[in-house]
């Protein structure tokens, strides 16, 4: 998909983002997060810019009235749909263990349909 992917130090509030410059695409993740939270925010981002082209979030929250949670929403369930692309449920494997076999957060359990 022509994407860069940098890890960066960034403020341990900032987990990642992602961005385009000059027909450019980045996604920068914040390097201090362990291996898994660095693969569900690339696939988070990468839902942003599939699905949310031409928008910033920045302009959104500081210039309009949308909802910026839902386009998080959107983006956590393509995270999660993407991770658990191809793995399969061992039988009478619990639904959380499932989840955290295929590297999601259990904070983004949820998402999971």
């Amino acid at each position: 998909m022509n994407i860069t992917i940098m890890m960066l130090n960034l403020p341990h509030e900032v987990k990642g983002y992602c961005q385009r410059v000059l027909r450019r695409k980045y996604i920068v993740i914040n390097q201090s997060l362990n291996e898994n939270e660095r693969r569900f925010i690339c696939a988070h981002e990468l839902g942003h810019m599939i699905l949310h082209k031409g928008f910033n979030h920045y302009f959104i929250t500081r210039s309009t009235h949308f909802m910026i949670g839902k386009f998080e929403r959107q983006a956590n369930e393509f995270a999660v749909k993407l991770l658990s692309y191809g793995e399969q449920m061992e039988q009478g494997e619990p639904l959380e263990w499932y989840l955290r076999r295929s590297g999601i957060p259990d904070e983004m359990h949820g998402y999971y349909f």
